[in-house]
């Protein structure tokens, strides 16, 4: 076989992107197709039940529950607040009163007779979706949401935290090999996307965090230093839900890896042009990557590599396993047989070179394609 098919990291200046933007629930689609959007457009908007509280009245009051209904001074549906009076026992000769208090601001939604519990329903919770990007609705799913296209320069990464954000790119080293060091990170970096070099240590994302920079985008991380931030250890999991205070693009892997030269490069071309970043990371079934989407206009979509999928002799790849966790390398061989592995599984393999002309054989699943020429 003289090609095979892997997925791979899209770093592209000329791409078309679409996000599908969909609410959790059914709701109500605020746009239009072909209408146009920046990133923090509202396009569907929907309200969430809200939490509910029980109380047995009957119990509280001590009587039947079948004498609920005399003793009530609210009605299924009416708007309560809490500590409102909703219900008074008539006593004993005018005397020994009992009231009951609601829990709960919302409604009185409904009680039972037979066990005298009541179910109090909080006000609903609005849940609005955002555009996310710069771009055009082209679709729409009513009563769920959009999907919105966009072109420009499209940059993906191999790991990610941390949810949706967008600001202006600044790019804070000269070098792809150089260190994001706190000091490289100033107040008027508030909001901004920060774009690193070879790795950004604890100390920088936690300075990071206190300036208030949106995202920072580099091409390494040490593991400890995640854990740290986190304060747990992430393991095997979707990523984009963490809140740590900033959102993290991580290009090239864990260690100090110097970022791509290409991805480098498109980035800093864009330097304070508003991106659209995301952490959001899933390497198994449904692969999502970490991204930096920049929208702009383009002479045509560029078609790559990793556009198709198709994985050739020459082709560039990044190991994605250890012992060469991010390296880039060129394809030199696929063998079309499955050859056998030290722990005696049989897989599909491949030799690669890296840069420094070392000859590496390694199991198919342990790269992935990169729009890069080595």
């Amino acid at each position: 076989m003289g090609h095979a098919y892997t997925p791979g990291l899209k770093v592209s200046a000329a791409a078309e992107f679409t996000r599908s933007r969909i609410l959790p629930i059914p709701g109500d689609v605020l746009v239009s197709l072909g209408d146009e959007t920046t990133p923090d457009t509202v396009v569907a908007r929907a309200l969430l039940p809200g939490n509910v509280t029980t109380q047995n009245i009957a119990r509280q009051l001590g009587i039947a529950p079948a004498d609920l209904d005399d003793m009530l001074v609210v009605k299924e549906g009416d708007d309560v607040t809490t500590g409102e009076v909703i219900a008074k026992s008539k006593g004993i000769f005018g005397m020994f009163k009992q009231e009951v208090t609601s829990p709960a601001t919302g409604i009185f939604e409904s009680y039972s007779r037979v066990s005298g519990q009541a179910i109090f329903r909080e006000p609903p919770i609005p849940v609005e979706v955002k555009a996310y990007v710069a771009g055009k609705v082209t679709e729409v799913m009513p009563e769920l949401g959009v999907d919105v296209t966009a072109t420009g320069t499209m940059v993906q990464g191999i790991f990610g935290i941390g949810p949706e954000t967008g600001g202006p790119i600044v790019v804070a080293t000269e070098d792809v090999a150089v260190e994001l060091t706190p000091e490289m990170i100033h107040p008027q970096h508030k909001g901004a996307i920060v774009v690193g070099g070879a790795r950004a240590p604890l100390a920088t994302l936690r300075h990071a965090v206190e300036v208030g920079v949106a995202a920072i985008v580099t091409g390494g991380i040490d593991a400890a230093d995640l854990k740290e931030l986190l304060g747990f250890d992430l393991g095997v999991a979707i990523t984009g839900n963490e809140d740590v205070g900033l959102t993290l693009v991580v290009t090239e892997g864990f260690g100090s890896l110097a970022m791509s030269q290409k991805t480098f490069t498109l980035l800093s071309r864009a330097a304070g042009q508003v991106a659209s970043v995301s952490g959001a990371t899933q390497i198994r079934a449904g692969v999502m990557r970490p991204e930096v989407l920049i929208p702009g206009d383009i002479a045509a979509i560029e078609e790559t590599a990793v556009d198709s999928g198709l994985m050739d002799i020459g082709s560039s790849v990044r190991i994605i396993r250890d012992p060469h966790f991010g390296s880039l390398a060129s394809v030199i061989e696929l063998p079309p047989e499955p050859a056998a592995l030290d722990t005696e599984a049989a897989v599909r393999i491949l030799t690669v070179t890296l840069p420094s002309g070392e000859r590496v054989t390694l199991p198919r699943a342990n790269v992935e394609l990169v729009d890069e020429a080595l």
